[in-house]
């Protein structure tokens, strides 16, 4: 799978255009992500320095990126006319989606797993001891039939 991943904010927390804190566990799980060969791109806002300072700064921690914000390592903006800022990525992995980042842990069981957040939340909430109780009843929400 090839996903691309956000910096600050995801694998840092917000200080830019310093470098914020190591969010809890984003190293470690991306690197078992790309021990279980999935391709990581780094997919950020950074440019120059500061996106130098950002690779650095993962390089040092022993994540290094299959590519940093291109489709594949040999992609030249210069030499590709149809070049886009889109990337064309199985997953993308970002404090800005909706609802926010999950915590590292959720995340990497949501990539092995195969799982949605939903299936994810789902499946604490029926095991939980309130789905336990013969009375409880979960509500039905109008978008599910």
């Amino acid at each position: 799978m090839t996903i691309a991943i956000d910096f600050d904010g995801t694998i840092v927390t917000h200080k830019y255009p310093e470098i914020g804190e190591e969010q809890p566990f984003a190293i470690e799980t991306l690197k078992m992500l790309i021990a279980e060969k999935h391709r990581l791109i780094l997919w950020t806002v950074r440019e120059g320095q500061l996106l130098d300072d950002a690779v650095k700064w993962c390089k040092e921690r022993g994540l290094e990126f299959w590519a940093i914000n291109r489709d594949y390592p040999e992609e030249e903006r210069e030499n590709n006319d149809i070049y886009s800022r889109k990337l064309k990525v199985d997953m993308f992995i970002d404090d800005r989606n909706i609802g926010g980042l999950p915590d590292w842990g959720t995340i990497y069981r949501m990539i092995k797993e195969n799982k949605t957040y939903n299936d994810i939340i789902f499946e604490t909430a029926q095991s939980s001891s309130l789905q336990q109780d013969p009375i409880y009843k979960p509500k039905k929400k109008w978008w599910q039939f």
